[in-house]
């Protein structure tokens, strides 16, 4: 068996946090955007949904925007750690 090998996994899969944390931010994101527009267009319509978007108040649907960029910045280089790993071995 070549334990060097196993002990460079075992040490690598450690690194290997931000491919599942951008995946959970893009899927709490929807999750966030879903609800919001369930919620707020049975209530008050879709336009004051897309107006959220685009007023100059902070609000739920700008964070689900962040969210998402954040999330495709963490898988993005989630991936090119994997890359590099790979290459390294």
């Amino acid at each position: 068996m070549d334990f060097d090998k196993i002990d460079r996994k075992i040490r690598s899969s450690q690194n290997e946090w931000m491919f599942p944390l951008g995946v959970l931010f893009i899927v709490m994101a929807f999750i966030i955007f879903f609800r919001n527009l369930i919620l707020i267009t049975t209530e008050m319509g879709i336009e004051f949904f897309v107006d959220n978007f685009f007023n100059s108040s902070i609000t739920n649907e700008k964070f689900v925007v962040a969210m998402t960029i954040m999330g495709i910045i963490l898988i993005y280089f989630g991936k090119v750690k994997r890359k590099r790993y790979l290459n390294d071995i």
